[in-house]
């Protein structure tokens, strides 16, 4: 009897271990979207309207911005949901990119609504082109284009081919630390590599320029971690 007593009381204190630090994983996010208005973010382009709508942002344009957050961040791991219309439609999370009046730049975790399926794939927008996967005229540092048919032939893997859901929400996990990258798309991961060309900058959110078309984004929070020693 003593030793089932035992067992128990060594049960219950590991399930308070767990849940408190549950708890304090929870405490260590930070809301980037209050669900009320854009506060903390900021559109640095002359065009592109963005709306809160019942707890989501909307962007809508005719032509391609971004919304942008007033902070930079390291190492962290942030969240993200995204819905993307119907047709013709491209979207992605930025990080740790650069802001400039009319431009952003950057690492871009691609959402990609088109047949392609490369959703999840690490896009340096402005810049160096696709990275993970990559691909003869669309990538410009030969050095990516070493790995272009291993990287195409794992987005063809139904798992990550599949891993966005065309018509519904879509949880976008994207951990930085030092020049590890990892991207993950409603649970599956999606990209995995290391690139040293930035070690920080702003989040930012896409709308690709489909005249009349609004991009839907919610949940967006962020965990930031210790640099590594």
């Amino acid at each position: 009897m003593q030793a089932t007593t035992n067992i128990a009381a060594l049960l219950l204190s590991a399930f308070l271990i767990s849940g408190a630090a549950i708890g304090q994983d929870d405490d260590q996010w930070t809301d980037l979207f209050n669900g009320e208005d854009t506060s903390g973010w900021n559109n640095p382009y002359e065009w592109g309207e963005v709306n809160v709508v019942d707890g989501e942002i909307h962007l809508t344009a005719s032509k391609k911005f971004f919304l942008v957050t007033d902070k930079k961040y390291g190492d962290f791991v942030f969240e993200g949901e995204v819905m993307i219309p119907e047709g013709q439609a491209n979207s992605g999370f930025m990080f740790r990119c650069h802001s400039e009046k009319n431009k952003v730049y950057g690492y871009q975790a691609e959402c990609d609504g088109s047949d392609r399926r490369w959703s999840g794939g690490l896009y340096d927008e402005s810049r160096r082109g696709w990275i993970w996967p990559s691909i003869k005229g669309r990538t410009k540092e030969a050095k990516f284009l070493e790995h272009a048919e291993e990287s195409q032939a794992y987005f063809k893997k139904p798992e990550v081919a599949g891993a966005l859901d065309r018509n519904g929400w879509n949880k976008y996990r994207i951990t930085c630390q030092g020049d590890s990258l990892k991207i993950e798309v409603n649970g599956v991961v999606t990209t995995e590599i290391e690139d040293d060309t930035d070690a920080s900058g702003f989040i930012a959110i896409q709308h690709h320029g489909e005249k009349g078309q609004t991009y839907r984004f919610r949940n967006l929070r962020i965990k930031e971690l210790k640099p590594q020693s």
